[in-house]
C-alpha cells in the first residue's frame, strides 16, 4: 500500500520521518489523533529489521495511545516516536539532542516521553533542545521514573478483574504468572507479594529475574514455560503479541492483566477467542495507562500523590469496560475501544458546537456594528 493509503486506513493525521547522518538518528514520529489535545506518547528505541517494521510499530502504538488517553480521561491525543537503533550500543547525547530538535520543530503537536529502550537521561538530553519533552528527573522538575505508577495501575486493574471473576478483589493466595522482569514487573511483583499472592516470573534475561528474587519470594520459570503455568492470572509485562495462535491453546489462566503494549497479536481474532474461552482480559492500553497519567501530571506541575490517586481510578475504568463487554456480549478490547471512541466523538461535537457559536457571535457582532 502507498503511505497515504496506510494513513487513511489507520486514521492517522501525520507521520514525520527524521534523519540526521551526523548523529545517526533515524526516527519516525506518528501522530494518530489530536481531538483531545496534543499527541503525548513514548519514545521507543529498537533495532528494527527495516523501516517498514518501524513504521508499522509507530502507527500501531500511536493509535493505542489515542485510546489510552481517551479512556483514562486525559486531554491528550495519541502519538509515538520510534528510533531505529540498538539501545545498548548506539545511544549518545548527540542522538537525543538531535531528536529533541526535531520534536521542537513540530511546535507542540507531539510531546515525547520515555518508552522501551529509552530512559530519564535520554529524555533530559532531548529536553535540552525542546520544552515538549516529559519523563525527566525529579531533580529538574520532572516526574522521574514512571514505572511505579504504571505498575500500580496494573495492580489495581488486576484487582478489578479479580472482583469481577471471583466476587472479591483480594489477590491473597492467587497464582499469578508474570512475564518480564523489567521495572514495571519489579514494582508489580512487590505489590503482589505484599498482598500474599503466589508469583511465577520469567524473563529472557535471567539476571533481571534474579534482581527481583532478591526482594520478593517467587518461582522462576523458563520463558517458554510461562504460558503453560497452572496459574489463575497471566500478567504480560514485556513486549507485545504474546497472546496468539500458538500460546492461547496452552492457557489455563482465567484472567489476562499486564503492563505490556499490544498484547494481542490480532486484536479482532484473538479478542474473540479470549471471550469464547471465558478469559477476562483487561485491555492493555487501559490497565497500563498509569505511565501516561504520570507524565501527563508532569505537564501540570508534578505531584506523585496526585498521579497515584489518578492511577487508582484505573480500577473503576476496568470495571466499566468489563461491564460493557458483559452487557453487549463483545470482547473487552472492543468494549474499551467503544468507550474511548464515545469520548472522542463527544469532545469533537462539543468543539464543533463551540466553533459554530463563535462564528455566529462574530457574525452578530459585525451586523451590530453596521
Amino acid at each position: 500500500m502507498e503511505t497515504f493509503d496506510i494513513l487513511e486506513e489507520t486514521g492517522h493525521e501525520q507521520v514525520v520521518f527524521c534523519n540526521n547522518k551526523e548523529s545517526g538518528l533515524r526516527c519516525i514520529i506518528a501522530i494518530h489523533d489530536t481531538t483531545l489535545g496534543p499527541a503525548l506518547g513514548g519514545t521507543r528505541m529498537w533495532n528494527y529489521k527495516n523501516t517498514e517494521e518501524a513504521l508499522k510499530d509507530a502507527l500501531r502504538l500511536s493509535k493505542a495511545m489515542t485510546y489510552k488517553s481517551a479512556i483514562a480521561g486525559l486531554n491528550f491525543g495519541g502519538g509515538k516516536a520510534v528510533i531505529i537503533g540498538d539501545a545498548a550500543t548506539q545511544k549518545s547525547e548527540m542522538l537525543f539532542r538531535t531528536f529533541g530538535k526535531f520534536i521542537d520543530g513540530m511546535g507542540g503537536r507531539f510531546i515525547a516521553a520515555e518508552d522501551v529502550g529509552t530512559d530519564v537521561k535520554d529524555m533530559e538530553f532531548a529536553r535540552m533542545e525542546s520544552k515538549y519533552v516529559t519523563g525527566i528527573s525529579k531533580a529538574i522538575g520532572g516526574s522521574g521514573d514512571p514505572t511505579p505508577v504504571t505498575a500500580y495501575g496494573v495492580y489495581v486493574g488486576m484487582k478489578a478483574c479479580a472482583h469481577e471473576r471471583w466476587g472479591s478483589d483480594s489477590l491473597r493466595g492467587r497464582r499469578i504468572a508474570v512475564q518480564g522482569a523489567g521495572q514495571v514487573s519489579r514494582h508489580l511483583c512487590e505489590y503482589l507479594y505484599n498482598e500474599g499472592a503466589e508469583i511465577f516470573i520469567t524473563d529472557i534475561n535471567e539476571e533481571k529475574t534474579k534482581i527481583i528474587l532478591e526482594t520478593i519470594k517467587a518461582q522462576s520459570v523458563k520463558p517458554n514455560e510461562i504460558y503453560e503455568i497452572d496459574a489463575e492470572i497471566f500478567s504480560p509485562c514485556a513486549l507485545g503479541s504474546v497472546v496468539n495462535d500458538d500460546t492461547l491453546p496452552k492457557f489455563k489462566f482465567e484472567i489476562i492483566a499486564g503492563g505490556a503494549n499490544n498484547q494481542l497479536e490480532d486484536e479482532v481474532k484473538h479478542g474473540k477467542i479470549i471471550l469464547e474461552k471465558g478469559i477476562l482480559y483487561a485491555p492493555d492500553y487501559v490497565i497500563n495507562s498509569g505511565g501516561l497519567i504520570n507524565v501527563a501530571n508532569e505537564l501540570e506541575g508534578y505531584r506523585q500523590d496526585r498521579a497515584m490517586k489518578q492511577a487508582e481510578g484505573i480500577y473503576t475504568i476496568v470495571k466499566k469496560v468489563l461491564k460493557t463487554s458483559k452487557v453487549e456480549k463483545i470482547p473487552t478490547n472492543e468494549a474499551s475501544k467503544k468507550l474511548a471512541e464515545e469520548r472522542l466523538s463527544s469532545v469533537s461535537r462539543i468543539r464543533n458546537i463551540y466553533s459554530g457559536v463563535s462564528a455566529f457571535s462574530g457574525r452578530l457582532g459585525e451586523l451590530t456594528r453596521k
